[in-house]
């Protein structure tokens, strides 16, 4: 059974960069034809995608927050890392991260997702 748990901190000021990371267990983030994503919902609105890591470590991000975000990996740890810049109070959201199987669906959304963590809080306050 895979699990995935996201951990970061839960306020961050505006301008700041958020970083969370996703810890795997049960399954190794290098294993073919996975891959692992980060998706985010807003207080009140529906679920946005943000962007992979593939088992290769290739990077895939939506176009609206490319400029801003970053994901990467540490095999060692079977961990992986998001990194949002210059973020807003609008960035406040529950962020997850989740499994996807290239078999399920397509990898730009939810639509191939397996597995998902808990979910974290993170607001953007000052």
């Amino acid at each position: 059974q895979v699990q995935l748990q996201e951990s970061g901190p839960g306020l961050v000021k505006p301008s700041q960069t958020l970083s969370l990371t996703c810890t795997v267990s049960g399954g190794s983030i290098t294993t073919n034809y996975y891959y692992w994503s980060w998706i985010r919902q807003p207080p009140g609105k529906g679920l946005e995608w943000i962007g992979y890591i593939a088992y290769s470590g290739s990077t895939y991000y939506s176009p609206s927050l490319k400029s801003r975000t970053s994901i990467s990996r540490d095999t060692s740890k079977n961990q992986f890392t998001l990194q949002l810049s210059s973020v807003t109070p609008e960035d406040t959201a529950v962020y997850y991260c989740a499994r996807g199987d290239y078999g399920l669906g397509s990898p730009f959304g939810m639509g191939g997702m397996d597995y998902w963590g808990k979910g974290t809080l993170v607001t953007v306050s000052s």
